[in-house]
């Protein structure tokens, strides 16, 4: 991708609009299609309660598609193990939309820990 003012002595990279970095040293997520930049605010995160063989799985879903550099799902995983002392797991099986799985029933409370991210995460499901 060529930067301002390509071809000149007045040439600059092309930076991100919101951390201020060069597109390559950036990890902003961002829509593949547009590649805009994603807020969290522009995330649709519904988390639904699933029942499997007897036992609660909490499941993650509607995260921006987002590219390789940027992926901070395991992150965000990672966070979301550590606060409810759980085990859990990034589902892939629809590359598109990952989803991220808890183990247990902690609907309530990974509603409530997004909406403090600034995620509008809404409950799904019964």
């Amino acid at each position: 991708m060529s930067g301002l003012f390509a071809g000149t002595s007045l040439e600059r990279p092309v930076t991100c609009e919101r951390c201020g970095k060069t597109h390559a040293q950036c990890g902003c997520p961002r829509d593949r299609a547009s590649g805009k930049v994603l807020d969290p605010k522009d995330q649709q995160i519904r988390i639904r309660r699933e029942q499997r063989r007897g036992k609660f799985t909490t499941v993650i879903a509607g995260f921006a598609p987002r590219s390789d550099r940027s992926d901070d799902l395991p992150a965000i995983l990672k966070q979301l193990k550590a606060k409810f002392a759980t085990g859990g797991t990034i589902d892939t099986t629809d590359a598109a939309a990952p989803t991220l799985e808890l183990q247990g029933d902690h609907r309530d409370k990974v509603v409530e820990y997004f909406k403090g991210l600034g995620y509008p995460a809404k409950p799904a499901g019964g």
